[in-house]
C-alpha cells in the first residue's frame, strides 16, 4: 500500500485508507502490465486534465482497439472510482454528452464547473478536446505523448 505526502492513500483516499499500488497506477494516468482493459480505460480517463475532454473512439485508439469504443463506454459504466476515475470528461466523437449513470445534465454541470467549453448544445472539442501528449510533454515522460487522441 502507497500513502501520499498528506497521509491519504494515492491519488486522495479518504480518512488516510491506502490504496494499492496497483490502483495508485490507475489514478495516476498509467495504463499498463497486469491491467485488464477496464482498469487501462480507467488510467486513460484520469489522465484527461479538468476542464479537458476525451472520447470513447479516442480512448480505443490510446489502447490499440480503434473499434471499441462501445466497449470503452462499457468499462466506465462499470467504474467503480468515480468521481476519483473521472468518466464524465469522456464524450462523443461529435462533442456530443452520452452515457453518464448521474445523469447528462449532472455531466454537463460537472464540465461546465471545470470549465469545458460548448458550442450548440456540445463539448466543443476545439476547445477543450486533449491530447495525449499535453500532459505528458509538461512532465518530459519518456516515450509517452505519442499521437493525438482526436
Amino acid at each position: 500500500m502507497r500513502r501520499d505526502a498528506n497521509g491519504d492513500g494515492a491519488g486522495g483516499g479518504r480518512n488516510g485508507r491506502a490504496v494499492s499500488d496497483h490502483m495508485a497506477k490507475i489514478l495516476a494516468g498509467t495504463p499498463g502490465e497486469g491491467m485488464n482493459f477496464h482498469e487501462r480505460v480507467w488510467a486513460v480517463c484520469c489522465a484527461v486534465p479538468k476542464g479537458k475532454v476525451t472520447t470513447y473512439a479516442a480512448i480505443a485508439r490510446k489502447l490499440g482497439s480503434g473499434g471499441a469504443f462501445r466497449a470503452v463506454g462499457n468499462a466506465l459504466n462499470k467504474n467503480p472510482y468515480a468521481p476519483r476515475v473521472p468518466c464524465h470528461r469522456v464524450v462523443g466523437s461529435d462533442g456530443s454528452l452520452t452515457g453518464f449513470a448521474g445523469g447528462l445534465p449532472k455531466k454537463k454541470q460537472l464540465l461546465v464547473a471545470e470549465g469545458v467549453a460548448f458550442s450548440n448544445g456540445k463539448v466543443d472539442l476545439a476547445a477543450s478536446g486533449w491530447e495525449v501528449g499535453e500532459r505528458a510533454a509538461k512532465r518530459k515522460v519518456k516515450g509517452a505523448g505519442q499521437g493525438k487522441l482526436f
